[in-house]
């Protein structure tokens, strides 16, 4: 699989890195890499990448959010044998500054509001959109305990559905003085904000946010209640799917579906 192996030197080529010995990524699951001015990441499926590519080629950054712009094979095409070629930016992720990731999304997801639902979010079968298919009701949850209690207090959500990126925490770089950057996008189509809850419950979850921050996160988001559930649905449905699901993770987990309940039940 592409996901395994180091790019070929004719890959390389084919993106414009010559002369600068690639070297392996921290990030992108260890499957990324850089050579002078280009990271060169494997491609899924085809049809998002040559979509995000299109779209990220045009899209008009701001003073609050900027993204990596795509960069053409020798060929004309956005994917070169499996690979896909992308802008070097500098920064680095800060999973501790929540409130500054989730404002980056928001200005992210507005600026990306008018875009048309993609054909390929229907058709998508990796464990994540499966799991967002399942947490948003269109398929049967597993068997679990925290799962059953969330799913009880799923309420109908109002708020639109837009395209949406749906891994921003570890995804938002920051540099002083710019804008912050954002990269990877996973996208999904759901309410916007949906993207600021999975990234609350990544930070509470894996990275020592405070729970009793979560109000704060989601100030001014509504259905912000339901949004938390559904986001802390969507996890732990990925990790049952991944097998990765054990005792363990349901204790890591508890908590931050307790306060999420108290939040719908404060409503």
């Amino acid at each position: 699989m592409t996901a395994q192996r180091r790019p070929s030197d004719a890959v390389f080529a084919a993106f414009g890195c010559r002369g600068t010995r690639p070297e392996r990524l921290d990030g992108g699951r260890g499957l990324t890499w850089r050579s002078g001015p280009v990271v060169v990441r494997p491609t899924g499926d085809g049809d998002e990448a040559n979509w995000r590519a299109g779209v990220l080629e045009r899209l008009v950054h701001t003073d609050r959010f900027r993204t990596p712009r795509p960069i053409r094979a020798a060929s004309g095409r956005w994917v070169e044998d499996g690979w896909e070629g992308w802008q070097w930016v500098p920064g680095k992720a800060d999973e501790s500054r929540i409130l500054d990731v989730v404002k980056a999304g928001t200005a992210f997801h507005h600026a990306i509001a008018a875009l048309p639902r993609p054909a390929f979010i229907d058709t998508a079968d990796d464990p994540w959109a499966c799991a967002d298919r399942i947490a948003w009701g269109e398929a049967p949850l597993p068997a679990d305990a925290l799962l059953e209690r969330l799913a009880a207090a799923f309420r109908p959500v109002e708020s639109p559905s837009q395209l949406i990126h749906g891994d921003l925490l570890g995804n938002v770089l920051f540099t002083e003085g710019e804008p912050p950057m954002i990269i990877d996008w996973a996208p999904y189509w759901r309410p916007a904000g949906l993207g600021a809850a999975i990234a609350a419950v990544d930070a509470v979850c894996w990275h020592g946010t405070p729970i009793e921050l979560l109000p704060e996160i989601g100030r001014g988001i509504d259905e912000w209640d339901q949004l938390l559930v559904r986001a802390l649905a969507f996890r732990i449905v990925t990790l049952h799917l991944r097998n990765a699901w054990n005792a363990s993770l349901m204790d890591r987990h508890a908590s931050i579906v307790d306060a999420a309940l108290r939040l719908v039940q404060q409503r």
